[in-house]
C-alpha cells in the first residue's frame, strides 16, 4: 500500500508541476518560414489570393482526399471565405482574407474549430529579390492553457512549422511551372 500512495503522490507532484509549468509559458503564439521562389510577385499572389489555387500547394488538401470545401464571398481577395470539414487529420475551420496588398501581402482570419478550437491570423508577404520572390508566410494568435499544457511537450513553432515548409515547397513547385 505505501508503494501504491508513494507512486499516487510523486504522479501527483509530476502532473501538478507539468501543469505549473505551463504557466510559465507566453500568452501568445507565433510561427514564420519562408522560402525563395523562382517566380513574379503576381504570379505567387494568385496562388494565395484565391482559396480555390490552395488545392495546388496546401499541405492539408492531400491529407483527406474526401474534405468536405466551402467558398463563399468573392472569388478572390479581401472577403473571400474558405471552410472545410475533413477527417481528423484536417479538422473543421474556416479562413477569410481580411486584406490583400497586390502583390506583396496577403492577411487571413484563420478559425479552427475542430480538432481543437483556436482563433488566429495568418499573413503572406512576398517580396521581390532579383529574378525570385521571398515569401514569408505567418501564424501567429493566442496561446490558451491546453495549448501551454502542449507546448510543455512539443514546440509548436516545429510542429505547424513542419507544414509550412510542406506548403511552401508546393507553392514553389506550383509557381515554377511554366
Amino acid at each position: 500500500m505505501k508503494i501504491l500512495k508513494r507512486i499516487a503522490l510523486a504522479l501527483g507532484v509530476l502532473i501538478a508541476g507539468i501543469l505549473l509549468f505551463a504557466l510559465t509559458k507566453p500568452d501568445t503564439f507565433r510561427v514564420q518560414r519562408s522560402i525563395s521562389i523562382n517566380a513574379a510577385p503576381e504570379k505567387i499572389f494568385a496562388l494565395i489570393n484565391d482559396f480555390h489555387q490552395w488545392e495546388a500547394w496546401s499541405p492539408w488538401e492531400k491529407l483527406d482526399p474526401a474534405m468536405k470545401r466551402t467558398f463563399s464571398g468573392p472569388a478572390s481577395g479581401k472577403g473571400s471565405v474558405y471552410a472545410w470539414e475533413g477527417n481528423g487529420q484536417v479538422g473543421a475551420g474556416r479562413m477569410e482574407i481580411l486584406d490583400t496588398t497586390q502583390p506583396t501581402r496577403i492577411l487571413i482570419d484563420l478559425q479552427f474549430f475542430a480538432p481543437m478550437e483556436g482563433h488566429n491570423t495568418a499573413e503572406f508577404l512576398l517580396q521581390p529579390q532579383g529574378g525570385a520572390t521571398t515569401v514569408s508566410w505567418s501564424m501567429q494568435g493566442p496561446n490558451t492553457y491546453l495549448g501551454k499544457v502542449i507546448q510543455v511537450f512539443c514546440d509548436i513553432g516545429d510542429f505547424v512549422g513542419k507544414d509550412f515548409d510542406k506548403g511552401l515547397a508546393g507553392m514553389k513547385l506550383a509557381a515554377e511551372k511554366n
